[in-house]
């Protein structure tokens, strides 16, 4: 019984906690460098939102395990398409656009939510829809973890090959031309990295936020905002992050609590200090 709660339980856990913590800081880092914005999370071309539109949607028609995860790995990738193909449509300041755009996608896809809810029984789907949204990991198995992993480490090693572009990127438009960086690829590629590691991530474990936003700027203390030395060491704070936080969910109470609610709870004072403490330049 001991062998199989460590090996069937608890391992699928760590597993997950640890790349979907890594994949999400990593984007977080990766977007703001980007982005060239401090303020900007994984979530924010929309992808959280569209991921949790396909799992709630998937619970409502009564599927559950790997289908659930299809569905929300389906929808993260379609919201990010309609943010780039809004982007296209728009010949000049992209990145503004991106961002506008992201923020249009992540309020319909969040309606289409609310929706969902609204029309769920409210008895039984309800219940697992509003648990799987606040973030979990506790119905992992071993199965969506091969499927999703290959995903985040592919994902998390392009971005790792580029981190060194990011740096160029983070000067300017001007400056990575100047240097040969054919920006509008470059983008292209680190967006749709990014997209993949969240929308897998939320596919784990449902939306949690604050980690891609936090971490980031923990990692800039420690080691600086050169990308080449910032996105392995966000990806190790971001794995340690909600390894913690999930042995806190655990055993804080007798019953588990979603991992989107103690993100938050630490995250919004943690993020406070670094502000406050370390005053942090970007902002």
């Amino acid at each position: 019984m001991m062998e199989q709660v460590v090996w069937e339980v608890r391992l699928p856990r760590i597993i997950a906690g640890m790349i979907v913590g890594g994949g999400l800081a990593i984007s977080g880092a990766s977007f703001q460098g980007l982005f060239r914005n401090p303020l900007v999370s994984p979530d924010i071309l929309g992808v959280s939102a569209g991921a949790g539109f396909g799992a709630a949607l998937a619970l409502l028609l009564n599927f559950t395990g790997i289908t659930v995860a299809v569905f929300a790995f389906g929808c993260g990738l379609i919201a990010v398409s309609l943010v780039y193909g809004i982007t296209r449509l728009h010949k000049s300041t992209p990145t503004l656009i991106f961002v506008l755009s992201g923020i249009i996608v992540s309020a319909f896809f969040t309606s289409l939510i609310s929706l969902t809810k609204y029309i769920a029984d409210p008895y039984d789907k309800l219940p697992a829809i509003v648990f799987w949204l606040m973030g979990s990991i506790s119905a992992v198995t071993y199965k969506m973890i091969w499927i999703t992993m290959p995903l985040i480490v592919i994902a998390s090693a392009v971005l790792l090959l580029l981190r060194w572009r990011l740096n160029v990127l983070s000067l300017g438009d001007r400056e990575a031309r100047s240097l040969g960086i054919n920006i509008r690829k470059l983008r292209l590629i680190v967006v749709v990295c990014t997209t993949i590691i969240t929308a897998a991530a939320v596919c784990l474990g449902g939306t949690i936020g604050w980690i891609g936003l936090v971490t980031p700027h923990l990692g800039r203390i420690m080691v600086g905002p050169n990308h080449s030395r910032l996105l392995p060491v966000s990806f190790l704070l971001g794995a340690s992050f909600l390894l913690i936080i999930d042995n806190i969910a655990r055993t804080l109470t007798a019953t588990e609590i979603p991992l989107g609610i103690l993100t938050g709870i630490v995250g919004a004072p943690f993020f406070t200090y670094l502000i406050l403490r370390h005053k942090v330049k970007w902002l």
